[in-house]
């Protein structure tokens, strides 16, 4: 299943996320939606942001892809963030709502009540697409193998590459897009490794080597300023990857992820 827009075009492959701590996000959005971006990511406070998505929406609603989400596990609480959101944009619906971070701390049970209110949500008209979010590859089999959700949202980068062994094929084979967020490892892929004697990627690599993948159908990029937008852009014309490139990423990610027992990485699994 491809994610597409109410009119039926198929989403970029770079899709805008809000960036909590830029008061530039008005601008942002309106030059990343006039450069041929089309998918559009928040939650929580993102004023900045939805107010350059607010015009857009008004003029080409069909054009675009709204998606958002929560990390409430209150059903109460998610009716009425989609109730706000719907009257913010003064819109009918969400394209794509994500049930946020689920993790191994969650209760299942409750977690698949809360998907179960989503697909309810989704035979009333208010979103168009069930989405979940982790960093978690057993629990994004679940979601994938059980058919919870229409959109999948997971770690993927040059750094994180497990998921190719087992959530992207498997998510490939269901038909079920992943949208790939972290994807330059919250940017210390950016700042090299003493041991690399190569240019570190820029981040318009690190979204290419996420877009090699056939699974993903997305990579959300959250720049800072037009200048890091415009950087990032550059992936729209071009995705594709050598598969030298791809071996030579690849080396780049082993060094960063290192042993894979830090605190950093052990917080996400």
């Amino acid at each position: 299943m491809n994610l597409t827009t109410q009119q039926g075009k198929s989403s970029s492959i770079l899709g805008l996320a809000s960036y909590p701590e830029t008061d530039t996000d008005g601008a942002i959005v309106s030059a990343a939606f006039n450069s041929g971006i089309n998918y559009f990511f928040f939650y929580n406070r993102c004023e900045s942001f939805l107010d350059g998505l607010k015009p857009i929406i008004a003029a080409e609603r069909e054009q675009v892809l709204v998606a958002s989400g929560s990390q409430q596990r209150d059903i109460l609480s998610l009716r009425q963030c989609i109730e706000q959101l719907r009257n913010n944009l003064n819109i009918d619906g969400v394209d794509a709502f994500f049930v946020e971070y689920i993790c191994p701390n969650d209760d299942m049970n409750q977690v698949r009540m809360i998907l179960d209110e989503l697909r309810f949500w989704k035979e009333k008209g208010l979103i168009r697409y069930i989405g979940a979010t982790t960093h978690n590859r057993s629990i994004a089999l679940e979601l994938i193998q059980t058919e919870a959700c229409d959109v999948l949202m997971h770690r993927y980068n040059m750094a994180h590459r497990k998921a190719e062994g087992d959530v992207l094929p498997c998510a490939l084979k269901a038909g079920i897009p992943v949208v790939a967020f972290t994807c330059t490892r919250w940017g210390s892929l950016l700042e090299a490794h003493p041991n690399w004697q190569h240019k570190p990627p820029t981040a318009a690599d690190c979204y290419r080597y996420a877009l090699h993948n056939q699974a993903v159908s997305l990579a959300l990029t959250a720049p800072q300023s037009l200048q890091e937008l415009a950087e990032n852009l550059c992936v729209l014309p071009v995705p594709s990857l050598a598969p030298t490139e791809i071996a030579h990423w690849r080396s780049y990610g082993d060094l960063i992820y290192g042993t894979g027992q830090d605190s950093f990485e052990t917080k996400w699994e």
